[in-house]
């Protein structure tokens, strides 16, 4: 990415380079290049987004000057680890965008906090700089819960559905719940645990699930899942 001059794409894999001339067709400030180290060469502000197990492949060979603030974005890979991939000293940062970044409402956590990059987050969001890298791969676990949300959502509909309710109505019912009930997370005034009881009746049939469903065991292996996840990265 060139920062204020547009952006600049290398196209090394066919799928890539798909995807790089829809974005040519589609905005005027994109610049396909040959490869990644024309997009290096051309860039003050270098987003590196391959697959943490494909770096040493889709990088070898770059050579990034030490001019450039490189952006990290792989899962995983810490910047000590890329700079020895990259045997560069450009300043390097990483970061954590999400899919909501394209309507520029992700809170794109980052590590070590700098000016430019919070800058380029906050515009697409919001930038959450932390402290070291050990807090970053905290909020990199929690990150690996995004789908577990959404298969609990088709678990509700299956559910429903083994009940004699239309695919389609479960679907658009749950959807509609959710999507309303989530609308109360703008509200920072209110902690999660306030919003829980803000949305639970007492003996009612809310607190009935999570007591019952949602219980010491089940969050007690939620937190042997994310340890073990936090482990890893």
């Amino acid at each position: 990415m060139r920062r204020g001059r547009g952006v600049a794409r290398g196209v090394p894999l066919p799928r890539g380079a798909r995807t790089a001339a829809e974005l040519s067709e589609r905005y005027e400030s994109v610049r396909v290049c040959a490869g990644n180290q024309e997009v290096v060469d051309r860039s003050e502000v270098v987003i590196i987004a391959v697959r943490g197990q494909d770096r040493h492949e889709a990088l070898a060979g770059l050579k990034v000057d030490a001019d450039k603030t490189v952006v990290n974005v792989m899962s995983g890979v810490a910047n000590d680890d890329l700079r020895h991939v990259l045997a560069t000293d450009a300043t390097l940062v990483r970061a954590i965008p999400l899919p909501s970044i394209r309507e520029r409402r992700s809170v794109t956590v980052t590590f070590p906090s700098h000016p430019v990059v919070d800058a380029l987050f906050e515009r697409l969001g919001g930038a959450q700089p932390v402290a070291d890298e050990a807090a970053f791969n905290v909020f990199s676990t929690l990150t690996g819960t995004l789908t577990t949300h959404y298969s609990y959502l088709a678990a509700l509909t299956s559910w429903a559905v083994g009940r004699g309710i239309a695919s389609d109505d479960a679907d658009r019912y749950v959807r509609g719940l959710f999507q309303g009930v989530g609308r109360a997370l703008s509200d920072e005034t209110r902690s999660l645990h306030q919003l829980a009881a803000d949305h639970e009746t007492p003996n009612g049939n809310n607190e009935r699930i999570r007591t019952t469903w949602f219980d010491a065991a089940n969050s007690e292996a939620l937190g042997r899942a994310l340890d073990g996840l936090l482990t890893d990265l």
